[in-house]
């Protein structure tokens, strides 16, 4: 294929002469083409267009006008609807009845068998100051003798005397293993340690940690001790004489503790009107004037090494045994075999042994026979209605007490056996009032 071919075209025709350019423009000292004058050079044959000196001027168009319509008039005498006046709806008078449908029945609830209700939280009784003391004393006049000892004071140290002599005898077996010089000591000392129990700081340390009491707050002391000056006042003893303590127990209840403690538990002391808690005080003023309260912790605490080596006897005695049970019946046999002839062996050879096993119910009688003559020196000081009253709260509670055994006990009633009455170191509480009512009366008597 062949490339098409085209007519020579002739150059074309410039009119006029060619311009002329100047040969050699001047150069500037960095370089650039200097043009003479203000203004380029003319091009030959070209003019350059004319514009009239002023902006030309065009018509300025009006806007058009609109018509303006006026505003729509509403009427204004129009009247508005009209309704009728509302009336609240009429109710009858009487609402209407309707049938009143009783709540179904429950049977009552019977607990498990072997499970029963947990008892209600005791309720501190209302403070009945029917009985009052005396609130002015006037003038003390204290007595010449303001302690003693009864015969049951006595009587306690008497029936405690088996137990001292087996104690002695421990302490003299424990003895045999000292030199010459220092068994006389171990015995002396042991007979001197029971004048302990008359010692004030030693007393403080018993009351704490045998019986579980407490010094008195401050707070306590406020309501007690006003109501323990009335009961020295009236008995004539000085009030500096004992000191006052507390226990900690929900329980009406008191303590004549060693020789100078008097204890109330808490319960009392917040529950009990002034009269009952000074009965209660009276009574057990009426323990250490009596001799009580000293003779039964000096009577423990001679009897204290004798009950020590019988409880380490009785522990050797049932290890012994389990240990010969486990490997055969006979063996079992033979250990209680034996510790039945060293038990008869030690009281054929040391009589006092025999009376170890009475002294307890003995020393339980003379415990009760103190309690009496306790609650009669509180009748004495002007306090017999305050412990009836006392001892009727206490009826009370044992009643309660019985009540809840007994439904423990599939609604058979619970009452202690002859052996526990027998080992009891307080009488029961109706003989107590029946005491007291006799005294009343005889009192009531002679006054006329």
């Amino acid at each position: 294929m062949t490339e098409p071919t085209y007519p020579d075209a002739p150059p074309p025709q410039y009119p006029g002469a060619p311009p002329q350019y100047p040969t050699a423009p001047p150069q500037s000292p960095q370089g650039a083409p200097q043009y003479p004058g203000a203004t380029p050079p003319p091009y030959p044959g070209t003019t350059p267009p004319e514009y009239p000196a002023t902006a030309p001027q065009y018509p300025t168009a009006a806007p058009p006008q609109y018509p303006t319509a006026p505003p729509p008039q509403y009427p204004t005498t129009a009247v508005p609807p009209q309704y009728p006046a509302w009336a609240p709806p009429q109710y009858p008078d009487a609402s209407p009845q309707y049938p009143t449908a009783t709540p179904p029945q429950q049977p009552p609830r019977i607990p498990a068998q072997g499970f029963a209700p947990p008892p209600a939280p005791p309720q501190p009784p209302v403070l009945d100051r029917t009985v009052d003391i005396d609130p002015h004393t006037g003038r003390i006049h204290l007595a010449a003798r303001q302690r003693g000892a009864d015969a049951t004071a006595i009587g306690q140290l008497v029936f405690q005397l088996p137990h001292f002599l087996c104690s002695l005898l421990v302490i003299g077996i424990i003895s045999m293993f000292l030199a010459a010089p220092f068994n006389y000591l171990l015995i002396g000392a042991w007979i001197a340690s029971g004048a302990l129990v008359f010692h004030r700081p030693t007393e403080k340390v018993l009351a704490r940690y045998l019986f579980r009491m407490r010094p008195a707050l401050h707070s306590e002391l406020t309501r007690l001790e006003p109501i323990w000056h009335q009961v020295t006042a009236k008995a004539g003893v000085s009030p500096e004489t004992y000191d006052l303590w507390i226990e900690d127990h929900k329980a009406v209840n008191a303590t004549a503790a060693a020789g100078h403690i008097v204890g109330v538990t808490r319960y009392a002391l917040e529950t009990l009107p002034d009269a009952q808690l000074a009965a209660v005080l009276a009574h057990e003023l009426g323990h250490h004037r009596g001799g009580h309260a000293w003779a039964t912790l000096l009577g423990y605490w001679y009897s204290m090494p004798a009950r020590i080596a019988w409880a380490a006897f009785r522990i050797a005695a049932v290890i012994a045994f389990q240990i010969a049970s486990v490997f055969s019946l006979l063996g079992a046999l033979v250990v209680g075999l034996v510790s039945v002839v060293v038990l008869v062996a030690a009281a054929l050879s040391f009589p006092p042994l025999l009376l170890v096993l009475v002294t307890p119910y003995l020393l339980a009688a003379v415990g009760r026979r103190s309690e009496l003559r306790a609650d009669v020196q509180a009748a004495e000081l002007g306090f017999a209605d305050a412990m009836i009253e006392v001892f009727h709260g206490f009826l009370r509670d044992e009643e309660q007490a019985l009540a809840i055994a007994a439904r423990e006990n599939g609604g058979r009633a619970v009452r202690p056996g002859l052996g526990q009455r027998l080992l009891s170191s307080h009488p029961d509480t109706h003989t107590r009032i029946r005491r007291l009512e006799d005294w009343r009366a005889a009192a009531a008597a002679a006054a006329r």
